[in-house]
């Protein structure tokens, strides 16, 4: 197996997993983003109201993204099998 090799490998596997958690933070990061602008024109400053959106919001992402991510994940995993003949040369 040649450096080449294993680089693209690698660049592969952090891009993948880069692409499956990026929407998950998408939503988090804009949750939070609203939860704190409701907080600073409130005045209310409770840790709880910033938690359970973000769960909610996350879960629902979950639910709605799980067909997606598990398909990219099983395309990677069987583009990844494939290639083991090259990883033993």
């Amino acid at each position: 197996m040649d450096p080449a090799f294993c680089v693209e490998l690698l660049r592969a596997a952090i891009f993948q997993a880069a692409m499956l958690v990026g929407p998950i933070l998408g939503v988090a990061m804009a949750i939070g983003l609203a939860v704190s602008l409701f907080q600073a024109v409130t005045s209310i400053h409770e840790q709880t109201l910033t938690f359970v959106p973000k769960v909610v919001g996350i879960g629902v992402a979950l639910i709605l993204l799980l067909p997606w991510m598990l398909q990219t994940m099983m395309q990677f995993t069987t583009s990844v099998i494939e290639k083991m003949p090259q990883m033993v040369r």
